[in-house]
């Protein structure tokens, strides 16, 4: 019996080697597509003289350890370099996947809510959907996230990128996707490399790039740190502490900064309620508010103190001048900046979320007595719109002339994820069968369902009126089949159209139904078209 049981299972065994997987789809019409995350959206390793390395972002395992001794850094002017305080290792951005593993599912060895460590996994695995191939047509870029936007190296490696993945295709212009602060990257690139840029790119999707900055969200990172996940995950992560001390000597952030020369509608500003005392000794509860250029000295003196022990060493951290100094010279290139005549801009930014713009310390009943105290205080916010991160406003002034910009609700990392964006991308992609229908603009198909015409005489003259019904179908992820309907009716507009023969003008009315919110219902009347023959 047992040598039965064996034979059979060696007979399955060889079964299932000759059944063939499925081969993916692959569309080899398809130009190629680089993706670049922003920062934190890379998987870094620390790798030794031997060739050692091992993942220090992200990870479980000893993670704020292994973080604190091989990612905490120190800042060198001289290079514009951030060097790790380790000595005996570099880090280095992992290169499998013609560069996708970096940047896909940041730390792969997590099984317990892997999805709060997804980066671009969704829109990778999307893309295949449509026929994309890795190595051939989707590729990656990631880097090392500490550094600045404009630090030669990840330039450098950036050109080459474009060379591997233009070579690759086979002759092809590239199509580069980029998130967050992985627009600043692609700016500054296009900026000093505008040559290269032309050469290899033929367009360029930024998708809810900080380009004036985060305000809200860097001045609070600067005295509180930041979390890169939120609720339960964060005990799995980085304390907020270690990642702050290592962000106060990242040249990347200081030019996430609010950008202080942007018109902007509300002026991001750093509040404090302090506690004065006149020259009799009595106390004064006062609101001090400070503009982002008024904001150094604020962060200055918050952190003139700040140290982290490092080796038995203590080593001053304080609000690092040099490197403030530095992300005005990117402030400067970015502000620049022009996109080439061969390529083509879009953009995309999220909205319909709370995001930090102003930050206020302190309280009427607990006011700050020393501005040191601001490491230990929680921040409060004033919000604006946007995507939880990156204002709206902010994210829409890429002062670039831009093909498309395009608004989706969604936050800031959770953008990559929808299917409101990658309906845009497909379409701007044109992977796939082509809809002529679909516009992304308000991600609504307009389709034609039946039209009536007719012809009289009106005041003399021959007249035809044709009056048109459309189906209006807007995909909603909250409906099972994807489509808005009221009262199980599609949404249905009239178009009615009189042309007069003798006259080089028409009259049209349009009126779309139902009303939703004051959103879709729209009516235009008595509208002039000029006709040509």
């Amino acid at each position: 019996m047992a040598v039965l049981l064996e034979e059979i299972a060696q007979s399955v065994e060889i079964w299932l080697k000759l059944i063939k997987k499925p081969q993916p789809y692959v569309d080899p019409n398809l130009d190629p597509v680089l993706l670049v995350p922003g920062i934190a959206g890379s998987i870094l390793k620390a790798v030794d003289d031997n060739g050692r390395g091992e993942r220090v972002w992200v990870r479980i395992i000893g993670a704020d350890y292994k973080f604190r001794t091989k990612l905490w850094s120190r800042f060198d002017p001289s290079t514009g370099q951030t060097v790790s305080l380790d000595p005996k290792t570099h880090i280095v951005v992992p290169e499998e996947r013609y560069g996708l593993h970096a940047i896909d599912v940041l730390d792969p060895e997590m099984i317990i809510g892997r999805d709060c460590v997804y980066y671009f996994h969704d829109m990778i695995v999307e893309m295949m959907k449509w026929g994309f191939q890795e190595g051939k047509t989707l590729f990656g870029f990631g880097y090392d996230f500490r550094q600045s936007n404009r630090f030669q190296e990840t330039l450098e490696r950036f050109a080459a990128k474009l060379e591997a993945v233009y070579t690759a295709s086979g002759g092809k212009k590239i199509n580069i996707i980029s998130h967050s602060m992985g627009g600043l990257l692609v700016k500054c690139f296009m900026s000093l490399h505008t040559d290269i840029f032309e050469k290899y790119v033929q367009n360029w999707i930024a998708i809810a790039a900080p380009f004036q900055g985060a305000p809200g969200y860097i001045s609070s990172t600067f005295l509180n740190g930041m979390s890169f996940v939120e609720g339960w995950e964060q005990n799995f992560f980085i304390s907020k502490w270690s990642m702050h001390q290592l962000l106060i000597e990242c040249p990347s952030i200081y030019e996430l900064m609010a950008c202080p020369d942007f018109q902007w509608e509300h002026n991001p500003l750093l509040e404090i309620w302090r506690e004065k005392h006149d020259k009799d000794g009595n106390s004064n509860i006062v609101l001090e508010s400070y503009s982002p250029e008024e904001s150094v000295p604020i962060f200055k003196e918050a952190l003139s103190s700040n140290t982290v022990n490092y080796d038995g060493l203590d080593i001053p951290l304080p609000f690092n001048l040099e490197i403030l100094q530095w992300a005005c010279e990117t402030r400067k290139i970015l502000s620049c900046a022009k996109v080439p005549s061969q390529v083509k801009f879009y953009n995309i930014y999220g909205m319909n979320l709370k995001t930090p713009h102003s930050v206020c310390y302190g309280s009427v009943e607990e006011p700050v007595t020393d501005l040191e105290q601001l490491k230990f205080v929680q921040a409060q916010y004033v919000c604006v719109d946007g995507d939880g991160t990156v204002p709206v406003e902010s994210a829409m002034a890429d002062g670039l002339t831009a093909e498309a910009r395009i608004g989706v609700p969604g936050e800031h990392r959770g953008i990559l994820a929808e299917p409101h964006v990658f309906r845009i991308l497909k379409h701007w992609l044109k992977a796939g069968d082509p809809d002529p229908y679909y516009n992304p603009l308000n991600d609504y198909v307009i389709l034609p369902t039946a039209f009536e015409m007719e012809r009289h005489k009106e005041r003399g003259l021959q007249v035809t009126s044709l009056k048109e019904e459309w189906e209006i179908i807007s995909r909603d992820l909250n409906d099972e089949d994807n489509i808005i309907v009221n009262n199980g009716k599609p949404l249905v507009s009239s178009i009615a159209v009189c042309d007069q023969s003798s006259l080089t003008e028409a009259r049209a009315t349009v009126t779309l139904h139902p009303q939703s919110e004051g959103k879709r219902h729209i009516e235009l009347n008595a509208i002039s078209v000029s006709a040509t023959v």
